[in-house]
């Protein structure tokens, strides 16, 4: 009995030395782990340190490459490098890297002034000062038979610089100026008051007349390569109803779903072929009343009338009094608008008609003093088949301004390409059954036209 006593003595103080063996264990173990995590931030935190290294030289080098320019903001690039100069490793937190670089805005030291480096320019301070500036590139080749009006076969038809800006907030200012092979115009350059009392819009300077739609579309926005017969014949061809003067707009009382407004116009009376003012007080007027609504989501319909008054130049190498000569015009258009919102970019139509009569005071071949009563109109239509391709078609009629018996008649189909917003490709086949003034003899024209459209800096969208 006492040796099994004394075995169970001996075996007890066993268990309980290796009990008390045994229980460091675990905490050692959770120390090995917090170890191997420490280790694993100061190898972060090392990394760290060198991709600092790396971008204090790149800052160095870029510093060495372009003196500063002190006194100008930064860019928003430059501050970045010189935030990331500035962080030492001490300052690095012991937490995750993501949560570092992503939430920590570190400032510089003390006594540090942050110097401004320019890179490629002006600050961007100074480019709120600098209008918009856009350059639209129309080139157009010719091929075929027109013995009435040929086109040169290839042409830099224009270069069209557009400078645009917000003056303050009470105005804006908007100028373009056209390049060609003839020499430089300035196209329309004039100023916009937002701000006036009762709703009225004013604009002061050179202008298109807001005469008919054609119009007032420069060459570059038109849906087609040239301009329709009845334009040329009646309205003064390219540059049309285009001259100083002020213009006053209105929104106007309509009906319900109706948007209208008027628009009254003076200008000082010289506008190529269809106005000249022999005296300062021979100003021309044009009045214009628009209505548009919408008939769906994707549908619209845009309404307009026109009218316009001027002296012309019949009486001017005469005896008579050139009070007497005036020419007075009317216009009505209709435009049908399809384009859904969801599928803008590739599927719309227009469809868009142009009616102009005109009445000019001349002198005849007898010298008896009359008035040519011309009448003209165009139709065209336009189908977005998808994203990049476009097809077209146009008729045209009209009689001429100096002698309405003569009539020309013609039509075109129009195929354009579109690489990007930017540019276009286009062709256009056009037919007439033109009259020479001159003889007043008829005779047919078979014309390819191609055009090449490119467009360069922020050009403003014009009104649709």
């Amino acid at each position: 009995m006492k040796k099994f006593g004394v075995l169970s003595v001996l075996i007890f103080c066993s268990g309980a030395v290796s009990a008390q063996q045994a229980a460091p264990d675990r905490p050692s173990s959770a120390a090995t782990a917090a170890d191997a995590r420490m280790t694993t931030l100061e190898d972060q935190v090392c990394l760290l340190a060198e991709e600092v290294v790396l971008l204090r030289r790149e800052v160095q080098s870029l510093r060495e490459a372009k003196t500063p320019e002190p006194g100008v903001n930064s860019q928003a690039g430059e501050r970045v490098l010189l935030a990331a100069s500035h962080i030492q490793p001490e300052m690095l937190p012991a937490a995750s890297p993501s949560d570092t670089l992503s939430s920590a805005t570190p400032a510089p030291l003390p006594g540090q002034m942050a110097q401004t480096q320019a890179f490629g320019g002006a600050s961007s301070n100074a480019k709120l000062l600098n209008p918009d500036i856009s350059l639209i590139g129309d080139f157009i080749g010719t091929a075929g038979r027109n013995i009435v009006s040929p086109s040169p076969s290839f042409q830099l038809h224009e270069s069209e610089v557009g400078l645009q800006a917000i003056i303050d907030p009470y105005a804006r200012a908007d100028a373009f100026i056209s390049f060609g092979e003839t020499g430089v115009n300035v196209e329309e350059g004039y100023v916009t008051f937002t701000s006036l009392p009762a709703g009225l819009l004013l604009k002061v300077g050179k202008m298109r007349a807001d005469f008919g739609k054609v119009n007032t579309i420069h060459n570059h926005a038109l849906p087609f390569i040239d301009r329709p017969l009845v334009t040329n014949n009646l309205v003064g061809g390219e540059d049309g109803i285009d001259d100083a003067g002020l213009s006053l707009s209105r929104f106007l009382p309509a009906a319900k779903n109706w948007f209208l407004e008027g628009t009254a116009q003076a200008f000082r009376g010289d506008s190529d072929d269809v106005f000249q003012a022999a005296r300062r007080q021979d100003v021309s007027v044009v009045g214009h009343l628009r209505g548009y609504r919408d008939l769906s989501e994707s549908t619209n319909l845009d309404l307009g009338v026109s009218y316009a008054r001027g002296h012309n130049n019949s009486g001017v190498d005469r005896i008579l009094n050139s009070d007497n000569f005036l020419t007075n015009l009317y216009s009505a258009d209709a435009t049908l608008r399809w384009k859904p919102l969801r599928r803008a970019i590739y599927h719309s139509f227009l469809f868009r008609s142009e009616f102009f009569w005109s009445a000019r005071d001349q002198l005849s071949v007898t010298n008896l003093f009359q008035t040519q009563h011309a009448f003209g109109f165009y139709s065209d239509a336009e189908y977005r088949a998808n994203r990049r391709w476009t097809v077209g078609g146009r008729f045209d009629r009209s009689g001429h301004a100096t002698n309405a018996h003569l009539t020309d008649t013609g039509f075109s189909a129009i195929l354009t390409y579109w690489p990007s917003e930017f540019s276009q490709i286009r062709g256009q086949y056009r037919f007439g059954h033109l009259a020479d003034p001159v003889t007043t003899n008829y005779s047919n024209a078979n014309e390819f036209l191609f055009q090449f459209l490119f467009v360069m800096g922020a050009h403003g969208a014009h009104p649709f």
